[in-house]
This record gives C-alpha cells, structure tokens and sequence, in this order.
C-alpha cells in the first residue's frame, strides 16, 4: 500500500469512527504500516483540510485522531441540528467539572469545600454524562471515593489530552459566544439543577450569582497554572 492508498484508507475509518482513533490501532489494521508511515499521513491529512479551509478538520483529541467540524461552522450545526438545551452543560455543572479537572483526583467534600455548596446532584449528572469516573479511594479515615475526568471529558472539550487543558478563564468561558442564545432556555435548567443538587428552594438571582462568583475565584486561587 502507497502512501495515496494508506491516506485515503485512514480516512475512510476516521469517517466512520465515532471516537477517537490511536495509531496503535491503526497499526493494527494496517499492519505493513510502521508507525511513522501512518502519523505521517495523518499529518498529511491534517494538513490537507486545513489549507484548503474545509469545514471539518482532523484533531488529536483524548491520544487519539478524529474528524470534527471547524469552530467556524457551528452557528450552521446547531441551526441545522437544532441541539437541545439537555445536551449542554449549565454553569453549576461546568464549574464543577473545571474543578474536578484542575484538581483531580478529588473528593466530593474537598469539590464542596472550593464550591461552598452540596454538589452530589451535579456530580452524578457529570458521572451520568460520562465526563467525570470513580477513579479510587483517599488513604484516610472514611476512604471517600476520589474523582477524575474520562475520555469522554477530553473529546467534548476537544482536547488531546489533560496538558491541553485551558486556562481557568477560557474553561469557564468555553459557551460564553452563546450563553445570549440559550440564557432565558438554561435558566430553569440550572436553578432546578442546584435545587436539586442541595436539596432546597432554588436560590434567587443574586445568591446564585454571590455563590458562583465566590466559586470561581476561589478556583483560580488554587488552579495550577496552565502553560
């Protein structure tokens, strides 16, 4: 097989696969393939769409390969998928996850101690939406379960893996280009969410606001820096 043919095969597979690819597992379907021979035509192929401004493009996302569309083009995904409210994450939740991610492994009292509030809700969601796994137990009286993010947490925020994690501030403002959109439909998500999730009335605007505020900062006090 020419390097032609192994770049229009690894494509065909990228095209059909709904997760990310490793070359390992190329390697093993093109097996008088090295390695090499098969992140070179990854590369290629990466740049191929990327000169021609297509509107999907090749990403290494969660150590492996997969096709996405561009950022450019997700006003005409939605407007054409119409993507529903469920299937993104409300501000609780996100801070939650940043937490977890900035700070894993982790527990839930030390995620409440940074958050100031009951996050078992929003943790289950977050286990439910297989962005956040039981990674172990703490080495102390009670052995509290320990938290940590999936593979699934790299491929929604399109990263290759936890080094390419965003700065706190770009974490927290990933949604921010639409939060105009959907503010009025995610704000009876999110106030039921926390409800629920501490086991009271939701709280009115301004305590919701202090709380994420507060939140927030004490996050970025304590987040590793992110080069």
């Amino acid at each position: 097989m020419d390097d032609t043919q192994l770049k229009s095969a690894l494509e065909a597979l990228l095209l059909i696969s709904g997760t990310p690819l490793t070359v390992d597992r190329f390697k093993g379907i093109f097996e008088e393939s090295t390695k090499e021979q098969i992140e070179e035509q990854l590369q290629a192929l990466k740049s191929e769409y990327e000169a021609r401004n297509a509107g999907i493009m090749l990403a290494e996302v969660a150590n492996g390969w997969q096709l996405a569309t561009c950022a450019e083009q997700a006003p005409w995904i939605r407007k054409f998928r119409t993507v529903k409210v469920s299937t993104r994450l409300s501000r609780p939740a996100l801070e939650t996850l940043a937490i977890i991610a900035y700070k894993q492994p982790i527990t839930r009292p030390e995620i409440e101690g940074v958050r100031g509030v009951n996050i078992g809700g929003i943790v289950r969601n977050l286990m439910e939406r297989r962005l956040v796994k039981i990674v172990g137990k703490k080495d102390v009286p009670g052995k509290p379960m320990l938290y940590g993010t999936t593979a699934e947490f790299l491929q929604y925020f399109g990263l290759k893996d936890l080094s390419s994690l965003p700065t706190l501030k770009e974490f927290q403002e990933l949604d921010a280009g639409e939060d105009a959109m959907i503010a009025e439909q995610t704000g009876a998500e999110t106030a039921e969410e926390e409800a629920s999730a501490e086991g009271l009335p939701s709280p009115d605007d301004t305590e919701a606001a202090d709380r994420q505020e507060e939140s927030a900062d004490a996050v970025a006090s304590e987040a590793p820096h992110q080069g």
